[in-house]
């Protein structure tokens, strides 16, 4: 019993060894990433588009001047200036704030999306690169098995118990090895590439991988419920809003809006002439009221947004079917990734013992170097089999991570 705590203490601390190490290079990624500066520049320029918003329509001014000049009278008419500012109607600008906030807010989830995701890649990445590295130790220990079988069979020629075919079987399968190994090697550098691009550095830095991934024990509790506050969701709730924010600015611009104005004419004063308002300048104030009489645009506005809501509402339907069906296909995926790791495990057990069988076989003077080959390729692939259920295992629980945290 103690011995089981110990196993599983160390398990438990490769585990937050893990779980330390890849928080950290999340973090840089989420830093770093120009992707999300992109998202974050562009819902910064969608929160400005506010200030925008709150400001009045254009002033108009008018300046006329009188070629030939009118006579009234009090005196002629010479030039004439003015100014007009028209006024939304009550509650227009408040309504195209609210608009635009949604439209933000809408851009916001975006971020949250786009950030999810980059989780998920880099931790995808990472256990692929921590597969790969895996393999390679795994491919090293088998050829320095063969070597060790390789001096059984040298030494079993001398004594005339084998023959150098088997010597050379053992050198060819060294050989497959070595060159998967090498391609392991090249398909570990891909995968570096791939990784420190998406924490935004230099493609051939060096990356520190946990000495070992375990298979837990258990799976872990899964809450469905949260799938429903996923921002994929949340994101078309926002859109929904900002239609409604929409509509609500289309009312407020369908109503008539009041201008107010200024005119003013200069007046020159009559010759020879005395009276009281003698060339008296005019000034007219002036209030002027701009009515939607054909209002057709205003209209379909109004059905676009209902049919933008229901476009909305499918849309969100349909990516709730897919995110439930990705959900459902990931936590099974997980499941048959232990179901195939245990499997591999009791298979490994028993191609070990035969390897330790076959060893004591040469104890006694008979060995069969064809049986040898075969329990080492047997070993060889539970091993890899077992590197790919881990892998398989932690790769569904980024996805299922993705979608419920």
């Amino acid at each position: 019993m103690k011995k089981l705590y110990i196993i599983l203490f160390t398990l438990s601390m490769f585990s937050i060894s893990n779980a330390q190490q890849l928080d950290i290079l999340i973090d840089e990624a989420l830093t770093n990433n120009p992707e999300i500066q992109t998202f974050e520049l562009k819902y910064q320029v969608a929160k400005e588009k506010v200030n925008e918003a709150n400001t009045l329509p254009n002033t108009q001014f008018g300046v006329g001047y009188f070629v030939s000049e009118p006579e009234t009278r009090t005196g002629a008419q010479r030039f004439k200036v003015s100014a007009k500012q028209m006024l939304p109607s009550f509650g227009a600008i408040t309504a195209k704030e609210n608009y635009i906030n949604a439209l933000a807010d809408a851009v916001y989830e975006d971020i949250t999306i786009v950030k999810r995701k980059l989780v998920a890649s880099v931790s995808q990445s990472y256990y692929n690169l921590y597969a790969i590295k895996k393999k390679q130790v795994v491919l090293d220990e088998n050829i320095e098995l063969l070597k060790t079988y390789e001096e059984l069979a040298l030494t079993s020629v001398e004594v005339g118990k084998a023959s150098a075919v088997d010597v050379l079987r053992l050198q060819m399968r060294q050989n497959e090895l070595e060159q998967l190994k090498q391609v392991l090697e090249q398909n570990y550098l891909a995968e570096l590439t791939t990784f420190n691009k998406l924490l935004n550095r230099d493609k051939n830095t060096e990356v520190i991988i946990a000495n070992g991934l375990v298979m837990p024990f258990e799976s872990e509790l899964i809450n469905s419920d949260n799938l429903a506050l996923h921002p994929e969701l949340l994101k078309y709730d926002k859109l929904y809003t900002s239609v409604e924010q929409s509509e609500l600015l289309n009312q407020k611009e369908s109503n008539p809006m009041l201008g107010f104005g200024l005119d003013y004419i200069a007046v020159s004063e009559r010759p020879n002439m005395d009276f009281r308002d003698n060339g008296k300048d005019i000034v007219m104030p002036m209030v002027s009221v701009s009515i939607p009489i054909f209002n057709n645009k205003y209209k379909s506005k109004s059905k676009q947004n209902e049919l933008k809501q229901q476009k909305i509402l499918a849309q969100k339907e349909s990516r709730l079917n897919t995110l439930e069906t990705l959900l459902d296909k990931a936590i099974k995926s997980s499941n048959s990734a232990r179901i195939s790791y245990d499997t591999q495990t009791k298979n490994l057990k028993q191609a070990k013992d035969a390897e330790t069988i076959l060893v004591k076989s040469y104890e006694t003077g008979t060995i069969d170097f064809n049986d040898v080959l075969d329990v080492q390729e047997l070993q060889l692939k539970f091993q890899m089999n077992q590197i790919e259920s881990i892998k398989n295992y932690y790769l569904q629980r980024t996805i299922i991570n993705y979608l419920t945290n």
